[in-house]
């Protein structure tokens, strides 16, 4: 196959494209904008492999996706491409209704022009993969429910009201165009390669220069952590075999509060890098409790049964493994981390130095 993958160079589209070429013949077309969150620098393991190659485009854009579908004739799309940062969204929600409902719509439309133009053997195989988020199902109340693909939306900030209006553009375009869809919502992603204003990456870096790490409020929210390398394995079995029109819930069964990922990281750098910044006795000290953010969601948890009994997939890694793995990774990759957060990543595709 050849996949057209949007949002490519991002935390969960570089892990698929890497999935991709280092475990399947498969092809990839790598397209996207290379926003902030965008940075090639991910895709250093495969980016010389005959079988990937990339494309600089927004997916607002028609007439260049136009070009794309054209010039390279995918036989799917995953889309992922997508602005996702919850505070973010609350400071400036313009950009996400922007990418994910414009960006999703325009995507859509180039892709059932292509498709509509194709021989009936090519279109019978075409597919549209949209991965989403578990954020569209709003907050669980009871302690032992969880979200299945029947939960009504229920979104709670500017970025999974956006995410929950492009998931029902694609079933739209699947009930009204027949466009051959599938839909994939995933519980918090992490792992290697993950951008540094996200919780855990940015509680790692934050210990490691001796800064504060904020918890908002008592930090009891309680997400189901999925590490992105899982998350990748079930997005090519869903692309792959996943019955069309259908939607899969993927979750890594990994409940956990945001104060113990926190604690756990901590207690795992005590192990891992017990040089600790100068003034600091333990990591634990640096926690520090913030004033929680607008419309913060308690609990997700996803309820993983269906892609499980229909597909066969399942989490490889417990949060136990799949933390330290992540840990150890930006232990071991300083320089990345250091690119990003001083922005160097940006200027040296722009082809700037200051």
């Amino acid at each position: 196959m050849k996949l057209l993958i949007s949002g490519g160079a991002g935390f969960i589209g570089s892990a698929v494209i890497r999935h991709i070429i280092q475990h399947t013949a498969d092809e990839v077309v790598n397209v996207d904008k290379l926003t902030y969150a965008g940075n090639l620098e991910s895709l250093a393991e495969i980016d010389q492999s005959k079988r990937y190659s990339f494309e600089q485009v927004d997916i607002c854009d028609a007439k260049e996706l136009q070009r794309v579908f054209n010039q390279h004739q995918p036989d799917a799309v995953m889309h992922l491409a997508a602005e996702s940062h919850v505070d973010r969204s609350i400071d400036g929600p313009a950009a996400f209704i922007e990418t994910n409902i414009v960006g999703t719509y325009t995507l859509l439309e180039a892709a059932r022009s292509y498709w509509l133009s194709l021989a009936d053997a090519k279109k019978e195989v075409f597919r549209f993969h949209h991965i989403s988020t578990d954020e569209v199902y709003g907050d669980l109340e009871g302690p032992e429910d969880l979200f299945t693909e029947q939960t009504p939306y229920a979104p709670s900030s500017p970025y999974s009201a956006s995410k929950a209006s492009s998931d029902h553009l694609v079933r739209a375009w699947h009930r009204t165009y027949g466009l051959p869809v599938l839909v994939t919502n995933c519980s918090n992603n992490y792992g290697p390669y993950h951008f540094p204003e996200k919780l855990i990456p940015l509680m790692i870096l934050n210990a490691l220069e001796g800064k504060p790490l904020p918890v908002y409020g008592e930090g009891t929210q309680v997400r189901d952590w999925l590490y992105v390398e899982d998350h990748a394995r079930a997005l090519y079995r869903v692309v792959t075999e996943g019955k069309i029109g259908a939607t899969y819930n993927i979750g890594g069964h990994n409940e956990k509060q945001n104060i113990e990922v926190v604690r756990t990281l901590c207690g795992l750098l005590e192990e891992l890098a017990p040089q600790k910044p100068q003034g600091v006795a333990r990591y634990e000290d640096l926690i520090t409790y913030v004033e929680d953010r607008p419309g913060h969601d308690l609990r997700y948890a996803i309820d993983a049964g269906k892609i499980a009994s229909e597909l066969g997939w399942v989490p490889r890694e417990t949060f136990e493994s799949g933390i330290r793995k992540t840990v150890e990774w930006y232990l071991g990759n300083a320089g990345w981390c250091k690119r990003v957060q001083d922005g160097s990543y940006q200027r040296e595709r722009l082809g700037t130095t200051s």
